[in-house]
C-alpha cells in the first residue's frame, strides 16, 4: 500500500475512506436484504443418518455389502490380530492396513440399554419411545437400536439377536444398518 492509498494521514491519524458518509459526516447505514426460509424443508442428503455404502463414498464398503447379505462382519487386524468395531482401513493397535473381515456373532447380550424419549435425530421424530443400548458380542461391543422392546421390558444380560434393516431413503442407493431384537 503506497502512502497515497494508506487509510491514515501525514500525521499517522485514521482519516475515513469510506465515501458512503451521511450528510452531518457520519457514516452511512450499511445496505440491507431480506432472506425468506421455505416453510417446509426437503430431508438434505447431507443430514441422512445412514452412510453412501459404495465403493465409491466409503472404505468400508465390504461391511455393508455383508450386511446386506445377512452377515454381520468387521475387521481384524492380520498383523497384531485385533478386532475393531466399526470396521477400520488402519488397526488403531499397530498402525498396520493388513485387515481382514471377520464375522461376528448374530446373537449377544445386552451390556446396558436407555430409552431416547425426547428428541431424535432428522428423520427419527416419530419414533419415540425407543430403546439404544450396548450389546456386547464377545469379541467386540457395539451400540445398537433394540427394535420390538420396550425399556421395561429388558434387563442388563438378555439377549439380542441381529436384525438387518433395508433403508429406504433420499438416494438411490440399496442402503442397510443394523439393530437388534431380544430373543
Amino acid at each position: 500500500m503506497t502512502s497515497h492509498d494508506s487509510p491514515h494521514d501525514e500525521q499517522g491519524e485514521h482519516r475515513n475512506t469510506d465515501e458512503r458518509l451521511r450528510p452531518d459526516g457520519g457514516e452511512s447505514e450499511p445496505p440491507r436484504g431480506t432472506i425468506t426460509l421455505p416453510e417446509t424443508v426437503e430431508f438434505p442428503v447431507l443430514l441422512d443418518f445412514y452412510d453412501l455404502q459404495d465403493p465409491e463414498h466409503t472404505q468400508i464398503h465390504e461391511f455393508y455389502e455383508n450386511l446386506r447379505a445377512g452377515s454381520l462382519t468387521t475387521t481384524e487386524c492380520a498383523d497384531c490380530e485385533a478386532i475393531h468395531f466399526p470396521p477400520r482401513i488402519v488397526c488403531p493397535e499397530c498402525h498396520s492396513d493388513d485387515l481382514d473381515y471377520t464375522e461376528l456373532p448374530h446373537e449377544g447380550e445386552m451390556h446396558s440399554f436407555t430409552e431416547v424419549r425426547g428428541t431424535a435425530p432428522i428423520g427419527m421424530t416419530d419414533d419415540p419411545p425407543f430403546v439404544v443400548g450396548v450389546v456386547d458380542l464377545g469379541p467386540v461391543r457395539l451400540s445398537a437400536r433394540i427394535d420390538d422392546a420396550a425399556y421395561e421390558d429388558l434387563d442388563i444380560g438378555d439377549t439380542v439377536r441381529l436384525k438387518v434393516m433395508d433403508i429406504d431413503g433420499p438416494t438411490e442407493q440399496d442402503r442397510v444398518f443394523y439393530r437388534f431384537v431380544p430373543v
